[in-house]
């Protein structure tokens, strides 16, 4: 939507309900040109990470007839860019190659930059850059705001280790390599002139800012600009003059302002422990504004004036929900080595621990992913049924720094498994609830750790909620793009070591015949092409083969014309999300008073 003026009425630029009939289509990204006069955005069908571009025109409210293909997107991973020129003519974008030009096992790899010029085919754009020699990098294309270079980050795999290639904008010359031993995170954040800006964990395991001089760009020569703190700095914006920095404080966020010359500006007050997300220059006056949510607080969006150091509610979503008869609360839990770790806990207020409250567990623990308290509708009808809920911080994430991830990654993986059984038997010994009314839930590589969980202490969990889960440690790496999370998990291929390690905790290959198993229900999507759906169907099978007569049930859902989770729509997201709250109220004794029970 597009408004004249903080307090003027909105227009649709682009509604995605309106492109398919079906109402699968979703807004997955989406840039405007320097002069707002266009907007090229990208649209996934099905839930596919697949994305197409298109270009409107703001003025006319019409597309331009091109279409652009092979375009990627991903969850916290920048797939692909759309960079436009400072002269509106057209922009940048990384692709890979048409499906039917290369074998299936390349689809996912031999990145390419290309320009696009505003009312051409796309088969007429020009190559800006590839590494043939290299086909399992990935480029994103940046434009400074200057205008006046083009950078491109460049990634291999999940390692969280980039590279930084720059030139002059226009020109056709090779890229000067900045930054190319692949030995830490340098995420762009801008440019002064001939400085660039970077935030990084190069000699800093918590994060810092630096300055590089192009001239003079080897470490020695770096300028520290905002030193690592205490708390991890997760990521940087830089605008208006300023350095915006968020940083995670036990797994929430804090924001802070800081000058240029790294000068500790402000802290801004958050309402509640939370996710601050989407940080974006105020382009008319000296401000930025940012989104809040926390478990009750939906998500907000914020202003906030530099100078006056004055924040604002700009825009809140009406909730019709009684937050104020619920509560949220941090604590701490001690891992089996006596590590402090911190959950989350959301539940009524006056919450009796007489170890009969019907609880949900939710863990991640991987990919440097920090799980941040954050709003989720679907969660208040649990909370209304006088259920609890708990985000468990496993290590493997990012929520205390490089060290607290490497902790929880490769040959440390089983770390993240101990992890979240201690959390359940200290709620458990805490009488927070009762193995008999405990329910694990985790999706993606949580589907990892809850399906893992629950084979190695099936006796602790009331009920087992895995969606779209990794399961087959031993050749998850053989499907779409499984190959990038290599760096987290390893290679059963091609290390023998790592092998010994994956087969450890593999649910696939860890079911055993003479083990009673808690109610399971294990979900996935036909069109999941991140994590194909190959993993949950074969678990299932596995577990209902192996299944005893007082085992739980074993039950498989599989939705259709939608994926991994980006752009899900609507309907297909509350349809999901009733089977879940109908199977998990059921297997903790639950009435919801429907029908939906029986």
């Amino acid at each position: 939507m597009m408004a004249d003026g903080p307090d003027e009425p909105t227009i649709d630029i682009v509604d995605p309900n309106r492109l398919s009939a079906t109402g699968l289509a979703a807004l997955t990204d989406w840039a405007f040109s320097n002069d707002g006069a266009m907007l090229a955005y990208a649209i996934s069908y099905g839930g596919s990470d697949w994305q197409e571009i298109r270009i409107r025109d703001i003025n006319t409210a019409t597309d331009y007839p091109e279409t652009i293909r092979w375009a990627k997107s991903e969850d916290e991973v920048p797939f692909s860019n759309i960079a436009w020129h400072p002269h509106g003519s057209g922009f940048f974008y990384s692709r890979y190659p048409s499906p039917d030009t290369v074998d299936p096992r390349d689809r996912y790899r031999h990145c390419q930059v290309y320009w696009h010029q505003v009312n051409t085919p796309q088969d007429t754009d020009a190559l800006i850059f590839e590494r043939p020699d290299d086909p399992e990098l990935n480029f994103v294309p940046i434009v400074t705001e200057d205008g006046r270079y083009l950078v491109l980050l460049v990634w291999n795999g999940l390692s969280y280790r980039h590279r930084i290639y720059y030139r002059t904008l226009d020109s056709t010359g090779e890229f000067i390599r900045l930054l190319d031993r692949a030995d830490a995170r340098y995420d762009f954040l801008g440019n002064s002139g001939e400085a660039f800006y970077f935030g990084t964990n190069a000699g800093a395991p918590r994060g810092r800012v630096v300055r590089i001089e192009l001239g003079r760009p080897t470490p020695d020569q770096w300028q520290e600009i905002i030193p690592e703190q205490p708390n991890p700095i997760l990521r940087t914006e830089m605008f208006n003059g300023r350095l915006i920095v968020v940083t995670v404080h036990d797994a929430h966020h804090h924001l802070s302002v800081f000058g240029m010359d790294g000068v500790h500006l402000d802290t801004i007050p958050l309402p509640d422990i939370g996710t601050v997300s989407d940080i974006v220059a105020d382009p008319v006056t000296d401000g930025m504004y940012f989104r809040f949510g926390s478990p009750l607080v939906p998500t907000t969006l914020f202003s906030y004036d530099f100078a006056a150091k004055e924040l604002k509610t700009w825009y809140e979503h009406q909730v019709p929900f009684e937050f104020d008869a619920y509560a949220t609360r941090q604590l701490f839990f001690p891992a089996s080595d006596g590590t402090r770790l911190p959950m989350t806990l959301i539940h009524k207020t006056g919450l009796r621990l007489d170890g009969t409250n019907p609880l949900i567990l939710h863990g991640y623990g991987g990919f440097n992913v920090s799980l941040t308290p954050s709003f989720d509708t679907s969660r208040l009808l649990w909370l209304e049924n006088g259920g609890v809920f708990v985000i468990a911080n496993l290590r493997g994430g990012s929520e205390y720094g490089d060290e607290w991830h490497e902790a929880g990654k490769l040959q440390n993986k089983q770390t993240v498994f101990d992890d979240y059984i201690a959390a359940a038997e200290w709620l458990i010994r805490e009488n927070y609830t009762s193995s008999e009314r405990l329910v694990i839930d985790g999706e993606s590589n949580g589907g990892l750790l809850v399906s893992a969980c629950m084979l190695q202490r099936p006796d602790l969990f009331a009920g087992v909620i895995c969606s779209i889960p990794v399961t087959d440690m031993l050749r998850y790496h053989k499907h779409t793009i499984g190959w990038h999370w290599i760096p987290e998990y390893g290679n059963a291929e091609s290390d023998p070591d790592q092998f010994a390690t994956l087969y450890s905790y593999s649910p696939l290959h860890n079911v055993e015949n003479d083990t009673p198993y808690p109610p399971i229900l294990v979900t996935t999507a036909d069109g999941d092409d991140r994590v194909v759906p190959g993993h949950a169907m074969k678990f299932v099978a596995t577990l209902q083969a192996s299944a005893r007569g007082d085992s739980g049930p074993v039950l498989l859902r599989v939705q259709t014309d939608t994926g991994h989770g980006i752009g899900k729509s609507m309907s297909k997201q509350i349809q999901l999300d009733r089977d879940i709250h109908v199977f998990t109220m059921n297997v903790c004794g639950i009435s919801t008073n429907d029908g939906y029970s029986e």
